[in-house]
């Protein structure tokens, strides 16, 4: 059967969720209205390293409306995960043991849950977490990776012989003494601090067992799925008797993708109450509750030939992990692919300390590797004298240098050209601190963005009704960049439908299995499910018509039949035809529908599949008191097939304030005397707000990649968020010709 028009995808189309959420008509994890519901919440230790001597519960059990305290004494014991994993989980570390949340005394970081208080109300509880009295044998705390550093050890994951996420350890590509022989070099030293996920809407779980001992679970959660399976393990029940749910998640960027301590605490204490129990983490909490992106320290050594083009590339780098699991990063990755060098050597090495296990934070990984990488590449720029955008394209890779494999579409050639164009590039004098307006020195700079186009197994199923509507469904979450109409628009172009006849259902776990909201995956993942499952519904309905002799159809080959606006059609006689909603009424069928998982291929043992983008950045610095604003951003995306113009164009703008507030505010400070948070609060741990922003421009170019996915699409959320710090940094050397290595680039570090 041939497709007629494509109603849907690439159109600028509003938000299905919009109006839902403007009104206060969705419903966030603890919003949900459960009956009989107690409160919990969680006391959190006030020692980095050591054990619980005693903890006094008496007082706050005593507490007006306490219902009951549960601590490492009392708590139901319950079974975490060792690994290499035990459940279908591609998130938390590969090596390591789930933190075993009031299990045992052991203090592993400051501010870990050490009990959770339950009462009626939710005040009640806040107050009785006050009342409990931890005595500690106390231990000092490792939380410095400068001190620790010569503790640095490879990760158990990058000594598998085929890493599963691919991110060995050592990787040696060319002549390891190119360094050497290189005409010119730069070796330089670049960090990045803790940062810490601030999403509005805070870690929630609402808990209510059944009489027959089902868990109920209202969670904030990029990934239904793992969270329901995780739950099952912990708890010993089958998955069947874990139903989750999460429709809307206020913003998580990493912070949800895999259950922390709150879900399981919070079904503690609803066991232990048998009521439902919410547990909503305090915004002070939220800075040990979930991971972070990790400190890290990078080296990245470039050589070249005196004609900028590179000879050897070494980016060596190490990141902070906790006691108790190995999180890894591809911290180093980029290095291996992003610019064509016959030479290049990478290692990575990881550093255990006294802080909750470090997770993926937006761009994970690459946008921290990059930000070494792509000023490096502006600082050997700089010492050849080459235009910084021109260095770029001198060292522009046609095949990725880590495999040799040809990249299934690339436009970053065509991203630096229009973006240039578009920003104004060719006005930007090459000197440091030769742009100024009055008091303000300006300052251009330049960064490369890219990210692996990612594809996992998906699930879906979609259902035509005799109304002539629809509806496609997955267990997919959505934390804002638009799965819920990603899922509607990709339905109603395979079924060709038009929009306002189909919709979508997702974040619940009795829907078909959906992948991982992270990675820039969930359209090539979810969305080609949705896709499959549309197309094996509507191939369905046709079976009906083409064998009904009642039919217009009866006996017409399939290839000869089209389909427009929920109606199927022979190509050279539009009047010989009928519609979906016909078929069904004919056939005594209220709905048909199909289940599809849908499953990556071998493309990418053919093809080097990443998405790519240029950052063009202004910045103004003043002079005297050395503050720097970002007045205007210019960012062109080469990112296959785009599902939906409107909200495209927000994830971009989204990513790069995010990359603003990595560059110039975001920094998680942390006492290493007492390996404490200092600055736990949205009053102290700066993020951006709109009078931050100045104009922000994006753009696609546009791809026909059939490689990627059946959608052609290729993720967008990450790959606007990396190399933004660069760009901002490299603008910053241009305004003031002070190089800032150290995340962020605060007034005192320019004064």
């Amino acid at each position: 059967m041939n497709q007629g028009v494509r109603p849907a995808i690439g159109k600028p189309v509003e938000r299905v969720d919009g109006r839902l959420k403007v009104t206060g008509g969705a419903r966030y994890a603890a919003e949900f209205k459960v009956a009989n519901l107690a409160h919990g919440v969680l006391v959190m230790s006030t020692i980095a390293n050591g054990s619980i001597r005693s903890i006094d519960t008496k007082a706050a059990l005593s507490a007006p409306g306490v219902l009951e305290v549960l601590t490492h004494q009392n708590a139901p014991r319950v079974r975490f995960p060792e690994r290499p994993q035990t459940i279908d989980d591609y998130v938390a570390p590969v090596f390591g043991r789930s933190l075993p949340v009031l299990q045992d005394n052991t203090i592993y970081f400051n501010a870990q849950p050490i009990a959770v208080v339950i009462a009626e109300t939710l005040e009640q509880a806040e107050h009785a977490a006050t009342l409990v009295r931890a005595v500690y044998d106390e231990r000092k705390p490792a939380t410095s990776l400068e001190a620790e550093i010569a503790r640095a050890f490879p990760p158990q994951e990058g000594l598998m012989k085929e890493s599963p996420t691919e991110r060995p350890a050592d990787v040696v590509r060319g002549d390891p003494n190119a360094l050497s022989k290189a005409e010119v070099v730069i070796d330089e030293t670049y960090t990045i601090p803790i940062e810490t996920h601030n999403p509005m809407e805070l870690l929630s779980t609402i808990a209510q067992w059944s009489s027959d001992g089902k868990l109920t679970v209202h969670d904030k959660t990029q990934w239904v799925p793992n969270t329901q399976g995780y739950l099952a393990l912990v708890f010993g029940i089958p998955e069947t008797d874990v139903h989750v749910i999460s429709p809307f998640v206020g913003g998580a960027f990493g912070s949800s993708l895999r259950p922390w301590a709150h879900p399981v605490v919070a079904a503690m204490a609803a066991r232990a109450v048998r009521r439902p129990v919410k547990l909503v983490v305090a915004r002070n909490q939220m800075f040990t509750s979930h991971g972070h992106r990790p400190y890290t320290v990078q080296r990245v050594a470039l050589g070249s030939g005196r004609d900028g083009r590179l000879t050897a590339i070494v980016h060596e780098g190490t990141a902070q992990t906790s006691i108790y699991e190995e999180n890894t990063e591809s911290l180093v990755n980029a290095s291996r692919m992003l610019y064509a060098s016959p030479n290049c050597i990478t290692k990575y090495r990881l550093v255990r300390g006294n802080i909750q296990t470090p997770l993926y934070m937006r761009g994970p990984g690459e946008s921290s590797g990059v930000f070494a990488l792509d000023s490096a590449i502006d600082e050997l720029a700089y010492k050849l004298k080459i235009d910084p955008l021109e260095m770029r394209i001198r060292n522009h890779a046609d095949r990725d240098p880590s495999n040799n494999l040809p990249f299934s579409s690339k436009s970053l050639l065509e991203c630096y050209r229009r973006g240039a164009e578009k920003f104004g590039w060719s006005r930007r004098t090459f000197e440091p601190r030769s742009m100024r307006d009055g008091r303000y020195l300006i300052g251009m700079g330049v960064a490369t963005a890219t990210y692996p186009t990612l594809r996992m197994p998906a699930t879906a199923r979609a259902r035509v009704f005799s109304d002539g509507t629809a509806v496609v469904q997955s267990s997919a979450s959505d934390m804002g960049p638009g799965t819920w109409t990603m899922m509607k628009v990709v339905g109603a172009e395979a079924l060709a439908m038009d929009l306002s006849r189909v919709r979508s259902e997702l974040g619940d776990s009795s829907l078909p299995k959906g992948s991982v909201h992270g990675g820039s995956g969930t359209t090539a993942s979810v969305g080609s499910a949705v896709h499959e499952a549309s197309l094996a519904v509507q191939a369905k309905l046709l079976a009906l018509a083409t064998k009904d002799s009642r039919s217009p159809l009866n006996g017409v080959a399939t290839d000869q039949v089209t389909a427009e606006n929920g109606r199927f059609f022979v190509k050279n006689d539009s009047s010989r035809g009928e519609t979906y909603a016909e078929i069904l009424r004919r056939n005594n069928m209220d709905s048909i529908d199909a289940t599809v998982e849908s499953m990556p291929d071998d493309a990418s043992k053919k093809f080097s599949m990443h998405a790519f983008g240029a950052h063009f950045l202004e910045v103004r610095v003043d002079a005297e008191l050395g503050s720097v604003r970002v007045t205007r951003v210019v960012t062109g995306v080469g990112a296959g097939r785009i599902m939906n113009e409107k909200t495209a164009i927000s994830q971009i703008t989204g990513g790069v304030v995010g990359g603003i507030g990595m560059a110039l505010m975001e920094e998680t400070v942390m006492d290493h005397r007492m390996g404490r948070i200092v600055n736990a609060s949205l009053g102290e741990y700066h993020v951006p707000v709109n009078a931050d922003i100045g104009s922000l421009e994006a753009f696609f170019v546009e791809e026909r990649d059939e490689h990627v996915n059946p959608l052609g699409a290729k993720g967008i959320g990450e790959v606007s968020y990396v190399g933004v710090a660069a760009a901002v940094a490299n603008a910053v050397f241009h305004a003031t010709g002070k190089r800032i290595r150290h995340l962020p680039i605060t007034l005192d570090k320019l004064l």
